[in-house]
């Protein structure tokens, strides 16, 4: 196969190929690393290549294979990704986008990072994040600015936005992300990729801290659902390690995701009371509802979901400043003054008011199986957007492309970004599958019915065809 079939080809395929021998990890992993150094110094998606590991590591997966043969392998054995700079990966630094981890080398994996290996990923890099990932934009001061392989001059999102934009310019098949309030979703939206946030306790913590009542988890970023769906099962431990505390499901994500959603109830809303929504991305969600309709589901306009950004800003400014910083004064302005204002915020009282908020969400979601919104109701802002002081008002400003995402990481419920297709000026529309708790086999089956009603692979980003 040639490499710009490989390159196009999904992390599954990618996976067959390998075991069959028509390529062999260190091949692809090599295509990868001169894709990165050729392209990647305009988006700025990687903080770091892990070049030689990285090759040592293929060679490592190519001598596996001949030993134990194709059927003893990890589902994605010899298949490139990256790592989020949230996460720890052994033999790179982590920096969370910050310069007050600029010296932290970690010579071991997380929970996320290790299970990923053991399915047989082969990790080509650290991909850059928003500040300790307070921001859905990713503009540390660490880095250039990460930038969106649809328009350069627009931002890729965040905090997950080096992981979107290797995606989308074709330097990874799939990459890791995590999501405290859109994190994955976002730059999945704003790059026409999908991604999915499990429920909450689907998929283990990466520090291994309680996370009954957290809302920040794991995920994947793809170009297609089952490349996510078949990720989600590795995280989750459905195919490698143990499940974590959410039930497990009847059967493995990929299996769920391709058999048919039966008849579902679904109610649509394009409206919310935190920001307008850009019209051409409300009739992208109303055109997916009325798809959704003629697939034979019971479709509803729902109500506008209540709650003020006022309301969920302790929540965040609190988790923000739990976060174990060494010196805050190395901060960016406003991450410090979130951080700042976290602290002054009792650990109870956030609690408290994060429980009062995910009763009133489980109660607008109501009988639904399933809700469609859009992700984010405005496309890719451009680069520097938010930067400008005062940042308190920058922050909200930012805060508005959470609108939509950040309901469902206080009731922990699933949620998947499904490509919706481009705005008249070429940006990327995403719109949200939201399901019921534990309900990711739902939101996976029916974004892979909507995935074969309107395709979208074929749709590629300008930088992906370099």
């Amino acid at each position: 196969m040639h490499a710009p079939e490989l390159i196009r080809a999904s992390a599954l395929t990618q996976a067959r190929l390998i075991r069959e021998r028509a390529v062999s990890a260190v091949e692809l992993a090599r295509l990868y690393l001169a894709r990165i150094e050729r392209i990647d110094p305009d988006l700025s998606s990687f903080v770091q290549v892990l070049r030689r590991s990285a090759l040592a590591e293929a060679a490592r997966r190519d001598a596996e294979l001949a030993r134990l043969g194709p059927s003893d392998v990890g589902p994605f054995h010899g298949v490139p990704i990256g790592i989020k700079d949230l996460n720890l990966a052994r033999g790179s630094f982590t920096r969370f986008g910050s310069h007050a981890y600029r010296f932290l080398w970690t010579p071991f994996d997380d929970k996320t990072t290790a299970r990923l290996r053991r399915a047989g990923f082969v990790v080509l890099g650290k991909l850059s994040t928003s500040e300790i990932g307070a921001m859905p934009v990713t503009e540390p001061d660490t880095h250039p600015a990460t930038r969106n392989p649809w328009n350069l001059a627009h931002s890729s999102g965040g905090s997950s936005g080096g992981s979107g934009a290797a995606v989308a310019a074709g330097l990874l098949p799939i990459a890791q992300g995590s999501d405290g309030a859109g994190s994955i979703r976002i730059p999945s939206a704003f790059c026409h990729l999908y991604g999915i946030k499990a429920s909450r306790g689907r998929v283990e913590d990466s520090y291994g801290r309680p996370d009954r009542d957290t809302l920040v988890t794991t995920g994947p970023i793809a170009r297609g659902v089952e490349d996510a769906a078949a990720m989600l099962d590795v995280m989750a431990g459905i195919t490698v390690g143990e499940p974590h505390w959410a039930p497990r499901p009847g059967a493995p994500f990929l299996e769920l995701a391709r058999r048919a959603p039966g008849r579902l109830r679904v109610r649509f809303v394009t409206r919310s009371p935190i920001t307008e929504t850009h019209p051409e991305i409300a009739a992208a969600v109303v055109a997916t509802a009325r798809l959704l309709e003629g697939l034979g589901h019971h479709v509803d306009e729902g109500a506008v979901a209540g709650g003020t950004l006022e309301e969920f800003m302790p929540v965040w400014q609190r988790m923000i400043a739990d976060v174990p910083v060494p010196p805050w004064a190395r901060l960016q302005p406003i991450t410090r003054w979130l951080a700042d204002a976290g602290k002054r915020v009792r650990p109870e009282d956030a609690a408290a008011l994060q429980r009062t908020l995910e009763k009133r969400v489980l109660a607008w979601f109501g009988d639904a199986d399933v809700w469609v919104t859009p992700t984010v109701a405005l496309p890719a802002p451009k680069v520097g957007a938010y930067s400008q002081p005062p940042h308190e008002e920058s922050f909200r400003r930012a805060a508005a492309i959470g609108a939509f995402t950040a309901p469902f990481n206080i009731s922990g419920q699933p949620a998947a970004s499904v490509p919706a297709g481009l705005t008249s000026d070429g940006s990327p529309i995403g719109v949200q599958i939201a399901g019921r708790l534990n309900g990711e086999g739902t939101v996976l089956a029916l974004s892979r019915q909507l995935e074969e009603a309107m395709p979208w692979s074929h749709r590629l980003s300008p930088v992906f065809d370099r």
